[in-house]
């Protein structure tokens, strides 16, 4: 049988949680201080893998955005219920744009799988439709060229029933 009036051997005293706490949260921070350390010297600055030509595309789509600002062109695209999609064209004062090419791509928000191309048909006034199946969300990606050579880009989330 044990003996109840001897104090025993060990006792966890202030001290001793006090040493715990710092030692367990030291440990935390010098973990932390490793992988800091480890990612910071891992890391190559560059996210693209073509930094320079990465950043002459980027000067030239500043350029291509500042040239279509310039033309006045404004976009309405929208789905037509959930079996076609209707873009719009208007210049600076309102009146439809005609005769232009147009490259147009439907993309899934999320993914790359199910992307599709349309083809518009004109419908005077600016107004042209593609027949397109709409369920669900998707990306309208329009590029319209004019006669003239003039570029022009819109893109609009499409979410249909």
């Amino acid at each position: 049988m044990t003996d109840l009036t001897q104090p025993p051997r060990f006792t966890i005293k202030g001290r001793h949680v006090l040493v715990a706490f710092v030692l367990f949260f030291g440990l935390i921070a010098a973990v932390n201080v490793v992988f800091v350390t480890l990612a910071y010297r891992t890391f190559s600055g560059q996210v693209a893998k073509n930094p320079y030509e990465a950043g002459l595309l980027y000067g030239r789509t500043l350029a291509e955005r500042a040239a279509q600002g310039e033309l006045g062109w404004s976009a309405t695209i929208a789905a037509v219920g959930d079996r076609s999609v209707e873009l719009v064209i208007t210049d600076s004062v309102g009146k439809g744009v005609n005769g232009l090419t147009l490259d147009a791509t439907l993309k899934r928000p999320a993914t790359e799988v199910g992307a599709r191309e349309l083809s518009f048909t004109a419908r005077g006034e600016g107004r042209y439709v593609a027949d397109a199946d709409l369920s669900g969300a998707w990306d309208a990606i329009v590029v319209a060229t004019g006669p003239n050579g003039e570029r022009f880009a819109a893109e609009r989330r499409l979410v249909a029933p």
